[in-house]
């Protein structure tokens, strides 16, 4: 079954209801490798109970509706499915524990072509389940390889931020642990291919690889390291592109560019020399 460009704007994707508490709060910043150093002040209180802190970008897991492209029925060869882009916008802090409701929708699909694939933009709106107060706005573009030439709009895509021409402001360097896939797993994602050596070699990978929303999570704590002195309410929107996937156990190069409120970022695997996330774009108070 091939994409129907019509069905697909008009799916109806179920919303999601999701109640954390203060241990999921504090799994997410572990998976993401806050606590490393179990003596800085700053990053325990994202994985301590003592005044409690979430991450900001703990927000791309919550009230998710799942793999909703391999569930329901959108013409979608799920197989050759790749995340491309991730952007989060937050209207308010998160809680460190709570109850929301995502509602996600499909925005825009983008067909490159036969043979050049296709593009699915999604956005996913987090509220409170209690008061209905918009909490975030998270979007995400999935390259669909197996799926261009079914007859949709051939219009470019949104163009991408990029990064100053100049020497970085600051490089913040993250070495994630080697069980970081399998910490990260517990927030939600539970693809194989992040745990099973097997399914990683059959995949084409040495190892399990990183989750990309675990390398986004790690680039957001760079962020908040390194332009917000640890203030989760100081970051208030991030995107960035995936470029290539990471083995746990790596460690981030992430470079830092500032022009007042807007920070541009880029994360490279220090080890390999790999440019991990690109086109990174925040927006800092």
């Amino acid at each position: 079954m091939a994409i129907d460009y019509d069905k697909l704007i008009a799916l109806a994707i179920p919303d999601a209801r999701h109640s954390y508490t203060a241990k999921d709060t504090m799994l997410y910043a572990l998976g993401v490798g806050l606590g490393h150093d179990p003596t800085d002040r700053d990053q325990l209180r994202f994985v301590c109970e003592k005044d409690l802190a979430a991450l900001p970008t703990m927000a791309v897991v919550l009230a998710s509706p799942g793999p909703w492209m391999r569930r329901l029925h959108t013409g979608v060869d799920y197989v050759k499915v790749v995340h491309g882009e991730q952007g989060l916008v937050l209207h308010r802090p998160l809680a460190a524990e709570g109850a929301l409701v995502g509602r996600t929708r499909v925005v825009d699909v983008i067909d490159k072509g036969k043979g050049k694939g296709a593009v699915v933009l999604s956005e996913r709106l987090l509220t409170d389940a209690v008061t209905g107060e918009l909490i975030a706005s998270i979007t995400q573009s999935t390259f669909c390889r197996g799926d261009g030439g079914f007859g949709g709009p051939a219009r470019p895509r949104p163009a991408l931020h990029k990064v100053p021409d100049r020497a970085p402001d600051m490089v913040c360097e993250l070495r994630t642990n080697a069980n970081a896939a399998l910490l990260y797993r517990l927030s939600g994602d539970h693809n194989p291919l992040h745990s099973d050596p097997d399914v990683a070699a059959k995949a084409g990978f040495p190892q399990p690889i990183l989750h990309g929303l675990a390398t986004y999570g790690v680039t957001g704590h760079a962020l908040l390291k390194g332009v917000c002195g640890y203030d989760p309410g100081r970051l208030r929107a991030i995107s960035a592109r995936f470029t290539a996937p990471v083995f746990p156990g790596e460690t981030f190069a992430v470079s830092i560019w500032r022009d007042g409120d807007v920070v541009s970022f880029e994360t490279r695997v220090v080890e390999r020399g790999v440019l991990a996330i690109g086109n990174g774009r925040a927006q800092i108070a």
